[in-house]
C-alpha cells in the first residue's frame, strides 16, 4: 500500500538516497551532476507556502495506521510557476526511487499533486521542462490530462543522446 503525505524534514535522507543517483545520471533533470545536496534539499523539502511538498511512503506501515515501517520512495514538490500575476498557475517536480518504478507511485504522486494544487487555489498546472526522452513521464502526464503545448527542440543536454527536446505541458485544474 502507498501513503501520500506532506513531506517532513526528516524525510530528506530517504529522498537523497534515490535523488542523488538520479540527478547524477543527468538523464531527467536540468541540474548538474554535482549539484550540492543542500540546494536539492531546499528545492524538494524546504518549502514555504504557497509551495508544498508531498512524499509517497511504501511498505509496512504505509497504510497510515501508526505501525512502524514504510519508507519514502517518491517525492513531489509544488510551487507557483511564476511570481505575481503568474502565481495562480502551479508548477511541480516529481522523483520516484528507481527500485519501485512501475508500481504506480508516479501516478499516485501526480494525482495527489493535482489535487493539492487545486485545493491550494491554483487554476492550472504547467510543466516547463519534461525531457522528451523520459517517455514514461510524458505518457503519465498525458494520461493525467496534460497536453503537450510544444516540444522545445534541443533544449536539454542528455548525457547519452546529446541535445534533445523538452515538453512544455499544461493542464487546467
Amino acid at each position: 500500500m502507498t501513503l501520500i503525505r506532506d513531506a517532513r524534514p526528516e524525510d530528506w535522507p530517504a529522498v537523497w538516497a534515490f535523488a542523488a543517483p538520479i540527478v547524477a545520471s543527468g538523464e531527467h533533470f536540468v541540474w548538474e551532476a554535482d549539484t550540492p545536496e543542500e540546494r536539492l534539499r531546499a528545492y524538494w523539502i524546504e518549502k514555504e507556502a504557497p509551495a508544498s511538498a508531498i512524499v509517497a511512503v511504501v511498505g509496512e506501515g504505509s497504510a497510515g495506521d501508526g505501525t512502524p515501517g514504510g519508507r519514502v520512495a517518491g517525492i513531489a514538490e509544488i510551487h507557483p510557476n511564476q511570481p505575481g500575476r503568474g502565481s495562480h498557475i502551479a508548477n511541480a517536480g516529481f522523483m520516484v526511487d528507481p527500485a519501485v518504478r512501475g508500481q504506480g507511485l508516479g501516478r499516485a504522486l501526480g494525482e495527489a499533486a493535482i489535487a493539492r494544487a487545486k485545493a491550494d487555489g491554483y487554476t492550472a498546472m504547467q510543466f516547463n521542462a519534461v525531457v522528451a526522452t523520459n517517455t514514461r513521464a510524458v505518457d503519465l502526464w498525458h494520461s493525467l490530462g496534460f497536453r503537450t503545448l510544444a516540444v522545445l527542440p534541443a533544449t536539454f543536454r542528455h548525457p547519452v543522446q546529446g541535445l534533445v527536446g523538452m515538453h512544455l505541458m499544461f493542464r487546467e485544474l
